[in-house]
């Protein structure tokens, strides 16, 4: 079991603090009660804290300033924020309360499910977060050990020649020397191993500049050219190989001068820095991928949340519950394997298991070992689960005489898989279509350019499916994407582009409120070009990465075609490329007041801009 985590409750009434304390027990988290915010501000700066609960009404501090309080200390800037209010909340509270720092709402009366299951998700983020800041801290750990070994070699070397002779023996370092008055050059086993040449080579001024980095080589000599005395420099330079591999190196020269104080020798030592460098690099990489995917993965919940639909607060809190489940299993698969991939029939199985362990004669499962790729496993996972949950509610799942038959096939990077239920009766299409089917249909047809069929037969539900596996994804013709709703002339017109299944539907349905007619979500490069190449937008709404792929091209031809557009990402927005550092940058989750005011602007600088071309026209 993991260590409790802690949860602060911030209310001026006992009996309301008592009821969340409830409420919440079941959690098995460590909960702390305080009944002001100076007190809960002094509890904060003492304690790391999970997830806040903040009453809006307070005598002292109401919450959204007390909100903001917490949110200026850096410890909590992504701490969770959630705003208990007994009040009516109008639309301007609830953009003050997101403004202030807040990640949701919970009204009076509490429904003791809701908030249950509000406050889980954001403990396990919580949780995950800081299993990656671990690891993190471990990762820099090693890094630093091993950049003080290697400082630790480089000043022993400088100190002794048995020193530089055990460096050389480790292949990592290499010494040379320059004779300015006959022009020759000396290079140990060393050298010649960094830059990757035989004992046939012969060292000179123009084959050591041909073999450098050519931003590398002004450097090295300008900084050649600074040495005084007998002092020293150091400098960072890559050396290229005839293979083309590069070799990150640290340069330490030295001057040699005679009694006349003339410049007669230099020599120096080079040391072989790349593990070094590559390890810096990986940490910026892992940093940047941690935060990306810690977004996308809060992008994702909260399009469950804000999407899903129910009869009864019940209902809700399950469907919310089970979804969210379906992706923590998944991103468990994808932890154990670092990222690299889910295995289809662990994703089966695990969805299976409750059903499998009661009889496992009623499910067949059968298919060859696939890994799925990241991006499609989450998106597998979810279908899976809906399957899984409609055939518990009204499929083969639901009576003792129902069967369940899952095979899949691999051909060429596509997956082909069929869910095949018998042993129900009276199996009937549904009237409308669900959430659920919405998700199936966004995460097969559209992130992937695949397929999903549904046949309702009598003796049960018959579902078909193909997902492109393979690194390149075919575009999804316009067509078969959802038509812009316009209904009038003077709507403006937005492009969304996502190749997140649910954050797309989210974001869809977000332009929409704003009283835009919207066009999406495209999925590919190719298929948002092919939209632009045939219809007229006023403004589009492009995620920065698309199946592990830059968004630039698709960038540059809405600039080309005078397009203006809205960037929004789960990478820092100092990752962006310096071509776009004027263009309006949202980290997801969405906040729905940014995108409505980036939308907004984009607009106004489009209509700018035509009547500024229509007056010089």
């Amino acid at each position: 079991m993991p260590d409790p985590v802690n949860i602060l409750l911030i209310d001026d009434q006992p009996g309301k603090l008592l009821s969340y304390e409830v409420i919440l027990q079941d959690l098995g988290e460590n909960l702390i009660k305080t009944g002001s915010a100076r007190e809960a501000l002094e509890v904060l700066l003492k304690t790391d804290v999970a997830v806040v609960l903040i009453d809006v009404c307070m005598p002292d501090l109401n919450g959204f300033e007390l909100a903001a309080m917490i949110r200026q200390h850096p410890r909590f800037q992504k701490t969770a924020l959630i705003f208990i209010s007994a009040v009516h909340v109008s639309e301007s509270d609830y953009l003050r309360g997101y403004d202030a720092g807040a990640v949701d709402y919970v009204p009076v009366p509490v429904v003791p499910e809701v908030l249950r299951a509000k406050v889980r998700v954001f403990v396990e983020l919580y949780r995950k977060t800081r299993e990656l800041e671990q690891f993190n801290r471990e990762l820099e750990k090693r890094v630093a050990e091993r950049t003080a070994a290697l400082e630790a070699v480089n000043s022993r070397l400088r100190q002794s020649e048995e020193a530089r002779s055990l460096a050389l023996v480790a292949g990592s370092m290499g010494s040379w020397e320059y004779d300015l008055a006959t022009g020759a050059w000396r290079w140990d086993a060393g050298m010649r191993l960094i830059f990757g040449v035989n004992d046939a080579f012969q060292p000179s001024a123009q084959a050591i500049r041909q073999r450098m980095d050519p931003g590398d080589i002004d450097k090295f000599g300008g900084a050649l050219g600074t040495i005084t005395g007998n002092g020293t420099f150091q400098e960072e330079i890559r050396v290229i190989r005839d293979n083309g591999q590069v070799r990150w190196c640290l340069a330490t020269t030295t001057a040699a001068r005679d009694a006349a104080g003339e410049l007669r020798r230099l020599s120096g030592v080079l040391v072989d820095i790349t593990d070094r460098k590559e390890a810096e690099m990986m940490q910026t990489l892992l940093a940047r991928e941690v935060d990306h995917r810690a977004r996308n993965m809060l992008a994702v919940v909260q399009s469950i949340v804000r999407l899903a639909r129910a009869d009864t607060v019940e209902a809700y809190v399950k469907a919310v519950d089970g979804r969210i489940r379906a992706l923590a299993h998944t991103h468990e698969l994808l932890s154990r394997s670092r990222w690299q991939g889910a295995d289809i029939a662990r994703l089966i199985a695990e969805e299976l298991a409750p059903y499998r362990e009661a009889d496992t004669g009623r499910i067949a499962m059968e298919g060859p070992p696939f890994i799925l790729p990241p991006e499609r496993a989450q998106a597998v996972g979810l279908v899976l689960h809906e399957l899984a949950t409609n055939a518990v509610k009204y499929g083969a799942l639901s009576g003792a005489d129902g069967t369940l038959d899952v095979r899949w096939s691999v051909t060429d990077g596509v997956l082909s898989l069929c869910w095949q239920e018998g042993g129900c009766r009276g199996i009937a299409a549904p009237v409308r279509r669900g959430f659920g089917t919405k998700i199936i249909a966004g995460s097969i047809q559209k992130a992937s350019g695949g397929t999903a069929e549904f046949e309702w037969l009598p003796q049960g539900l018959r579902f078909t499916m193909t997902m492109n596996c393979a690194q390149d994804i075919p575009a999804v013709r316009p067509g078969d994407a959802e038509a812009a709703d316009q209904t009038g002339p003077a709507r403006k017109r937005v492009l969304v582009v996502e190749d997140e299944a649910l954050v797309g539907m989210l974001t869809l349905n977000m332009v929409r409120e704003m009283g835009y007619a919207a066009l999406g979500p495209m999925t590919t490069i190719a298929d948002a070009n092919a939209a632009i190449g045939k219809d007229v937008f006023d403004v589009a709404v492009i995620d920065l990465n698309l199946n592990g792929l830059p968004a630039y091209p698709l960038a540059d031809a809405l600039h080309d075609r005078g397009v203006p557009f809205v960037f929004v990402t789960g990478y820092a927005p100092d990752s962006v490329d310096g071509r776009f550092s004027h263009i309006p940058i949202i980290q997801k989750p969405i906040p729905r007041d940014e995108l409505a005011s980036a939308i907004a602007q984009a607009v106004a600088n489009k209509a700018v801009t035509d009547k500024a071309a229509a007056r010089s026209g």
